[in-house]
């Protein structure tokens, strides 16, 4: 970490139109390209802009400039003017950790500790296994302030190892200045695979090269639920990942567990976790390699039935472009998932696309359902867990539905 040199940053003022400056008044974080109509001098990445009022040049809030991205400003401090030092971050970084620390459930050491903007900190992910902590970075606005992030975090969370990973489109530049994708920052890391607790089972996540930051922390609620669920039913885990649904079922006392997923070495890892649950017969545990889709569609044609579905895909909709074709995809694997749900069966459908909200996707889903004539109601509907928290609207993308059949 020693070798990670901080560059110096400069400070910009900016103005907006009026729609824009509306926004900024309401602490959204975003400033998009279009909606500047004055900037000081050209920026790069990190270098601090202060958006002014218009009319009466007052202070309105500041953030870090882009120049890579449609969203030129992603915002850090509103109302009150205020040095971004390290200070400040130590001050946004202890405020999320204490939020989590009275939050966390028993048996669990795995949380989602910084969750970009919604804990103040835009483009910054920080999770949390065990005592290895993953900073995964979606932007070079923090390649001026990397090293006393890194520091920070390690003092707060007391970790033995942190790793950086970075997003697709920033790789190139991280690795101009020596920062690679899955470099160990601080600390020694003994192995990609770390092992860590929720709900007192023990799951592995490969930090290094795994998706995202190894695991998906935000159905941890949920994956609590479907093992409650799951006693002496036959369970199917489709898009299963690395078997965080399945392994909960498994515990849970099912029959059997079927997991879907077309990555066969997330399988692997799924079949790992299962192993390291000493309690799981593995005879009970079943995956299929293949694309989600084609994979229900066979088993439909093969007659089988689940009493517990669990479906939940990838984001859809990772554009405005793709929403359409998202709302489709949805549609077809709610009645995909509810032709394999058996008589008196559960079928659970999620979805982590945020640019379909949570009403319209609850809504889509139960109409699909209200075509196939059964009958059902819905037991609940559920949305972030406690170390995902919601502070503008664009941070909200998870939902999640559970459907009891009668028939």
């Amino acid at each position: 970490m020693n070798a990670i040199q901080n560059s110096k940053v400069n400070r910009l003022a900016i103005k907006l139109k009026p729609s824009a400056e509306r926004m900024v008044k309401q602490s959204h974080p975003w400033i998009f390209a279009d909606s500047i109509i004055k900037q000081s001098s050209s920026g790069k990445p990190g270098d601090v802009a202060v958006v002014f009022d218009t009319k009466s040049n007052k202070f309105l809030a500041c953030g870090l400039f882009d120049p890579d991205s449609p969203i030129k400003v992603k915002l850090l401090q509103f109302y009150e003017p205020k040095d971004i030092n390290p200070s400040f971050f130590r001050a946004k970084i202890n405020a999320a950790y204490a939020l989590r620390q009275t939050k966390i459930p028993a048996g669990t050491n795995s949380y989602r500790l910084i969750f970009g903007e919604n804990d103040g900190l835009p483009g910054l992910i920080a999770d949390v296994y065990a005592s290895v902590l993953v900073l995964k970075l979606y932007s070079l606005i923090w390649l001026p302030y990397i090293k006393e992030i890194i520091t920070i975090l390690a003092e707060i969370t007391s970790s033995n190892a942190i790793v950086l990973r970075t997003s697709r489109i920033t790789q190139k530049g991280f690795e101009k200045v020596g920062l690679k994708n899955g470099q160990v920052v601080f600390g020694v890391l003994d192995s990609n695979v770390v092992s860590f607790k929720e709900h007192y089972l023990n799951f592995e996540a490969d930090v290094i090269k795994g998706h995202k930051t190894g695991y998906f922390l935000d159905h941890r609620h949920n994956r609590k639920k479907v093992g409650l669920l799951a006693k002496d039913k036959h369970v199917l885990d489709v898009f299963s990942y690395a078997g965080g649904f399945s392994i909960h079922a498994l515990m849970g006392g099912a029959k059997s567990v079927t997991s879907i997923d077309i990555s066969r070495q997330a399988l692997e890892f799924a079949k790992r976790n299962a192993q390291i649950n000493s309690a799981i017969d593995n005879e009970r545990h079943q995956i299929i390699v293949s694309d989600a889709f084609e994979a229900l569609q066979d088993l439909i044609n093969d007659n089988k039935k689940y009493s517990l579905v669990v479906i939940d895909p990838p984001s859809f909709a990772k554009s405005k472009l793709e929403v359409k074709k998202a709302i489709s995809q949805y549609q077809q694997l709610a009645t995909l998932g509810q032709r394999l749900t058996a008589r008196n069966g559960c079928l659970v459908l999620a979805s982590c696309s945020s640019r379909i909200k949570a009403a319209d996707f609850f809504q889509l889903t139960h109409q699909c359902l209200l075509k196939t004539e059964r009958t059902f109601e819905i037991m609940e509907q559920t949305e972030h867990d406690f170390d995902h928290p919601i502070g503008f609207p664009e941070g909200a993308y998870l939902k999640c539905v559970y459907y009891q059949f009668f028939d």
